[in-house]
């Protein structure tokens, strides 16, 4: 689909300098920036809402790639936009109206997103792909940063770029967990458009040399 699309997250950075953190994204030459909010109910962590979206929306250009991973997302749809989201992904299990979410999402001129859990087959989306911007393949399960990837979870990437090809679509394919050097070939090789990158990112000691890397 072109060029790789690194997203390093937030999540990983240190929360007691996230201005820095953000400095650090936009000096890589990262063009997105990865944002996990997360209710302690959906998964077994709390991060942030749309607060920290507005701060960091205030001080960088880079795309915001908000993921939520929230129980009934739907309630939170403009607080998000208006806090200066580009795209907002939900997840597909936390979301019985998925494709009416999605259009109201795409309605308030952002992209919408769609995300599975490593237990959840590719195939429930079958239906919603015509109303995305991009599908979230997590290859972790999630809540915390630095887990390792799930290698069966690529099987799935490969299944949902076929998907795309057989019906002529071009959403964009996201991975989550898991991704460094080491990983993030084989998550391409599957079909992979982003690269969502935490804890390997905000440990790298070259941290443009990182992306330029990822991004070929």
């Amino acid at each position: 689909m072109g060029k790789i699309i690194v997203s390093p997250s937030i999540l990983s950075a240190d929360f007691t300098n996230i201005g820095s953190a953000v400095s650090e994204i936009d000096a890589s030459g990262a063009s997105w920036l990865h944002m996990d909010v997360m209710d302690g109910s959906f998964v077994p962590n709390l991060t942030f809402g749309p607060s920290l979206v507005r701060a960091v929306r205030r001080i960088t250009k880079a795309f915001l790639d908000v993921h939520l991973m929230i129980v009934h997302p739907n309630r939170y749809i403009w607080e998000f936009a208006d806090a200066g989201a580009d795209s907002i992904t939900f997840h597909y299990e936390a979301e019985t109206h998925t494709q009416k979410f999605l259009s109201e999402i795409r309605g308030t001129g952002l992209k919408a997103g769609i995300a599975i859990v490593p237990s959840t087959p590719v195939s429930v989306l079958e239906e919603v792909l015509p109303f995305i911007d991009l599908a979230l393949i997590m290859t972790v399960n999630p809540g915390f940063g630095g887990q390792k990837l799930i290698p069966e979870c690529l099987n799935k990437v490969n299944k949902l770029a076929k998907m795309r090809e057989e019906a002529e679509l071009d959403f964009l394919i996201s991975v989550d967990g898991g991704i460094n050097e080491i990983t993030a070939p084989e998550a391409k090789k599957a079909g992979t458009d982003i690269l969502v990158i935490g804890s390997s990112f905000f440990k790298s000691g070259d941290k443009s040399g990182l992306v330029k890397q990822l991004q070929i």
